[in-house]
């Protein structure tokens, strides 16, 4: 399963042995899958974040640990993102990984916002997948202070994180019952067979006690 949830973000051979890592080291590939995702390869950090929610189901680990490594590994993350930003400042948009995440307008539009807004762009821009990367460079290039950083993205985090892992685990948990429908469904269509063939068989052989008896 765990395999099937990132072949479907990234079918790559990549995919497969993170796959095999999370399955043997659960709580190191969640962290491994955040971090992989926070420097630009394609693991998105929701679909990491739902496949933790459903290992919690699946009681592959348990929540406590688990929410405590994702958290870190998204505040780290995103911490990277930010410290990129504020190196480079607005030559950002030139970097030769950095500069598909933002453009010069988009910039520009977002230094805009965050000189007059910069908690809320990052509380509620971190929920926008296309623009989630964007508001941490740019709150980085706008030299925003670093523990005024740190609470906001902590706090957005955190619900990012409520939000995501707990679609996961109803997931999970929809996933458990499902089979255990289908388990319950088996055993009555076993049971009705062995008696339609116990019937089947007691109805031939009082058949053929009456023709005997004839």
């Amino acid at each position: 399963m765990v395999s099937k949830i990132l072949a479907a973000t990234d079918g790559s051979e990549t995919a497969w042995k993170i796959s095999a890592i999370i399955e043997h080291f659960p709580y190191w590939g969640l962290f491994l899958l955040l971090v992989l995702g926070g420097i630009g390869l394609p693991f998105p950090e929701d679909t990491t974040l739902i496949l933790c929610g459903f290992l919690i189901s699946t009681d592959v680990v348990r929540a406590a640990p688990a929410l405590l490594v994702v958290y870190a590994g998204v505040l780290l993350t995103d911490l990277f993102l930010y410290f990129v930003g504020r190196k480079y400042g607005r030559m950002i948009v030139t970097h030769k990984r950095f500069h598909k995440i933002i453009s010069p307008e988009k910039l520009s539009l977002l230094e805009d916002k965050f000189s007059r807004r910069g908690v809320l762009v990052i509380l509620l821009g971190r929920h926008l997948v296309g623009l989630r990367a964007q508001v941490l460079l740019v709150a980085g290039v706008m030299r925003m202070p670093s523990l005024k950083f740190l609470a906001a993205d902590a706090l957005s985090a955190s619900l990012t994180i409520a939000f995501m892992v707990g679609a996961g685990y109803m997931g999970g948990n929809s996933l458990q019952i499902i089979k255990k429908d289908i388990t319950r469904i088996e055993h009555v269509v076993i049971f009705l067979a062995v008696a339609f063939l116990a019937l089947f068989f007691l109805f031939r052989y009082i058949r053929s006690v009456r023709k005997t008896s004839r």
